[in-house]
């Protein structure tokens, strides 16, 4: 008998919907699923609660999760000159209050590359205009920020992507997809697979998912839209940078609180 299909969270953002709209819509063989979409701070809060089967996460979020959660290889965002970047109103150092898109994603991790400040956790698209407002002195953007910033005044204070490089000489891993452990042996490698196919497919077939991706992206220009799933969707999608996962997961452990269990499990599945 089939097995139902998979609770698969992904985020709205355009890098996600193109890569995954083949794998959502069954145009490529393999794993069935049920999407489950929304911001990527809320996945790595489902995740941690265990409520998610496959999903999306930040690479940040994953030692909270790792006992129950393995790493797949496909589907995840990675690169070089892919990373945060922090803003103010005016030309500045970093510092003050500073506006982060949740305390688990890898952003707010890769701040602590800078130093410590006072952080101010928010969803992702409202960092932007609380910068703009004075409520907070500086904020880390993500996903489309990075090509929106400029248009609404906002001055480039740190490219945290560009400091990881120089640093870990490395590409920077953003997010990966976990699988909950116990679907590991029968699931993870045709999951995987799907995955795999999914991104394959987006970039034999780049119009295909179009209606899909503008549906979950209506408030973005179509050239930030072409733009975002240029750099975000690459070979790394295809097939995750294991050492740069390592890495990360080492950075965390070194800004991690004293006391803190740090769990052994595999990473990948």
């Amino acid at each position: 008998m089939a097995r139902p299909a998979l609770d698969f969270g992904f985020s709205s953002c355009p890098n996600d919907t193109f890569a995954f709209h083949a794998l959502v819509h069954g145009l490529v063989p393999g794993q069935t699923v049920v999407p489950f979409i929304d911001d990527v701070e809320a996945l790595n809060a489902r995740a941690e609660l265990g409520h998610a089967e496959v999903t999306k996460i930040s690479i940040a979020a994953y030692p909270r999760i790792r006992s129950r959660y393995a790493l797949l290889r496909a589907g995840g965002a990675a690169g070089f000159g892919v990373g945060p970047i922090v803003v103010a109103r005016s030309a500045r150092a970093v510092g003050g209050r500073v506006a982060i898109p949740g305390e688990r994603t890898t952003a707010a991790l890769l701040l602590r590359l800078l130093g410590d400040f006072e952080t101010v956790p928010m969803r992702f698209d409202q960092i932007e205009g609380a910068v703009l407002r004075g409520e907070v002195d500086c904020g880390v953007l993500i996903h489309e920020g990075r090509f929106t910033y400029e248009a609404k005044g906002l001055t480039l204070v740190a490219d945290l992507g560009s400091t990881w490089e120089q640093r870990m000489q490395c590409p920077l891993p953003l997010a990966a997809i976990a699988i909950r452990r116990d679907l590991i042996a029968p699931l993870a490698a045709s999951t995987d697979a799907a995955l795999r196919a999914s991104v394959e497919h987006a970039f034999a077939h780049p119009g295909a998912s179009h209606a899909y991706v503008a549906a979950h992206a209506q408030e973005m220009a179509p050239d930030v839209v072409r733009r975002h799933i240029e750099l975000y969707v690459n070979r790394y999608t295809v097939e995750l940078d294991e050492r740069a996962v390592q890495v990360m997961l080492e950075f965390w452990r070194a800004q991690a609180p004293a006391g803190i269990t740090h769990d052994t499990s595999s990473v990948f599945a």
